[in-house]
């Protein structure tokens, strides 16, 4: 059973075609709490931990959902489709894959960029008895799926701290928090209606910390609209963050804003 919904702000089409406001970098920069983010991952190994009702494997090297409240939020949130197609864009430890195969989705596809977060996947996946509907794939976004592969519903709790140019990933966590000159969003806003079936939705589980305005170009340059479909004030850490579940449509798309 799906664990009770927590509040959360009604959603409502932002004006333009991709309106996303609110930028926090209260207690530093947003930069800089994403340091203090992959350092905190840095103090355990293998260990279990408890979210949604269940207990979870965690792997070293893999992103801890227990170090803020996105994972738990975004998958209680998400309108997830009741045997049809679901896919988890960088699934991590897989809390969010399990859990849409576990509430009835018929087939539920986890990548990652990281093997050690699909591997990760693949044990909670087994632990939970949905090892037969959750299939677990090493992809840099979209790009290990096949051709023909569509989906009802497409999320992914995106890396949403914004790294500069010269920025150099030297471990798969890194992949976790940053995305260097947004050039993941960019992908993901471009390729992923392509994904979809005729009916399907696309989400991006996105934060403060990210850099609004910057994925309100991105989104513009892709000829999308954004819509806020549930948000709540919680915390990173030691960070005061608010965590926004957004709708991504074709900025052409009935009802999308002029």
């Amino acid at each position: 059973m799906r664990p009770p919904n927590l509040p959360v702000t009604a959603a409502a089409p932002r004006s333009g075609p991709a309106s996303v406001s609110r930028t926090a970098d209260a207690d530093g920069t947003a930069y800089d709490i994403g340091v203090r983010l992959l350092r905190r991952h840095g103090e355990a190994g293998r260990r279990e931990f408890a979210m949604l009702g269940r207990r979870w494997d965690l792997l070293p090297e893999v992103f801890a959902p227990i170090h803020t409240d996105s994972t738990e939020l975004f998958t209680r949130w998400l309108p997830l489709p009741v045997g049809g197609t679901f896919l988890e864009m960088g699934c991590g430890a897989g809390v969010t894959a399990v859990t849409a195969a576990l509430e009835g989705c018929a087939q539920v596809t986890a990548a990652d960029i990281s093997p050690d977060a699909v591997r990760n996947t693949e044990l909670n996946a087994a632990r939970h008895g949905v090892a037969d509907r959750v299939h677990a794939l090493r992809s840099d976004l979209f790009d290990a799926l096949a051709p023909e592969a569509r989906f009802d519903v497409i999320f992914w709790n995106s890396n949403v701290v914004h790294a500069p140019a010269d920025f150099a990933y030297t471990c798969g966590l890194q992949h976790a928090i940053f995305d260097r000159e947004y050039a993941a969003h960019r992908r993901y806003l471009r390729d992923g209606q392509a994904r979809l079936t005729a009916s399907g939705r696309l989400f991006l589980g996105f934060n403060s910390l990210g850099d609004a305005e910057r994925l309100d170009a991105v989104a513009a340059d892709a000829g999308a609209r954004i819509t806020e479909y549930a948000a709540l004030d919680r915390r990173a850490g030691d960070v005061p963050v608010t965590f926004r579940l957004l709708e991504i449509t074709r900025g052409d798309a009935p009802g999308a804003a002029a």
